[in-house]
């Protein structure tokens, strides 16, 4: 059994990390951008975010001003219990998040759609966001924060089958160069692609491929990390650097998620996380162990199991048998 205050302590570490410490992952993926970087202006900001990202480490201060809207993501070992359940889960998410906002501290960024108003902590209705996913066997929790930006920086369509993949080029290439010309990102970034489910689904796979998976990580099947490499360069092929400025420095890396869809359809989306990477996991242990990471690890095979069943499942049946 999982006990709830070892959770909420560990939610409220995880701000503190996601919020102040760049992933190593992505710092060396943004320094080798750096280095290639020969645009002036895109090369200073390039500089100018390194040295932040050190300053904000030293002084144990958010590395952005704009600490973005933070959200949680769970995954549950198919043996994991915890003490008072998911809502007992849910409230301590909801009650680090709200200390996190006053003690790191983070910006208030949660208002109310209409009336703007807000609890000055990050709360309230559907605030923050918890998403669910399981693992076969294991008695442990995953919980991932991630603070990402929430005005623009995403954009979907839907195309049709006979687009293919020329049309899913057409509009990744067109949607950097908006977010450049018009500010809606922060460059560079990790882009995620979400490829088919229904319209809200490939913005949820868009969004996870952005924010759920590391610099360097390809899709385990082939031809979709062919096109992860290819997408990645022509982002860098536009012209655009750092904050739109002239450079070749657009795409840190970029990601590749599908969902099976309508046959009439191909709803696509494109998400670009943040120049500030944010995010940060720990795996909370029955018997109260808590290791940290920054590598989600949400993308398993169990998650992109494309049959009916498990084949784990099937081979346990088979041995029981």
């Amino acid at each position: 059994m999982i006990a709830i205050d070892i959770i909420e302590s560990s939610a409220l570490t995880l701000m503190q990390k996601a919020a102040i410490e760049i992933p190593d992952d992505y710092l060396t993926g943004l320094k080798q951008a750096a280095a290639a970087e020969d645009g002036d202006l895109s090369s200073f900001v390039l500089q100018a975010m390194l040295e932040n990202y050190e300053a904000a480490k030293e002084d144990r201060r958010a590395m952005c001003a704009d600490t973005g809207v933070p959200r949680w993501f769970v995954k549950f070992g198919n043996d994991a219990r915890i003490d008072g359940g998911p809502v007992a889960l849910e409230a301590a998410l909801r009650r680090a998040t709200a200390k996190a906002t006053h003690d790191v501290p983070l910006r208030p960024n949660r208002v109310h759609p209409l009336w703007r108003t807000d609890h000055n902590n990050n709360v309230g209705i559907n605030a923050p966001e918890i998403e669910y996913t399981f693992e076969p066997g294991g008695d442990w929790i995953d919980l991932t924060t991630v603070h990402k930006g929430g005005l623009f920086g995403t954009d979907y369509r839907m195309l049709f089958p006979g687009d293919g993949i020329d049309g899913i080029k057409k509009f990744f290439l067109d949607t950097l160069i908006g977010f450049g010309k018009r500010g809606l990102a922060c460059q560079p970034a990790i882009m995620g692609i979400g490829l088919g489910g229904s319209k809200d689904i490939s913005m949820t796979l868009g969004k996870q491929a952005a924010c759920l998976r590391v610099v360097g990580d390809e899709n385990p099947d082939p031809k979709i990390a062919e096109l992860e490499r290819e997408f990645k360069e022509l982002g860098n092929s536009i012209g655009m650097g750092a904050m739109g400025f002239v450079g070749k420095s657009m795409v840190v890396d970029c990601h590749i998620e599908v969902g099976y869809c309508h046959t009439g359809g191909l709803p696509m989306s494109v998400h670009a996380f943040c120049l500030s990477s944010r995010r940060a996991t720990a795996r909370i242990f029955a018997d109260g162990r808590v290791e940290y990471r920054t590598d989600p690890n949400w993308f398993t095979p169990y998650m992109r199991r494309e049959t009916v069943e498990w084949p784990m499942a099937e081979d346990r049946l088979e041995k029981s048998a």
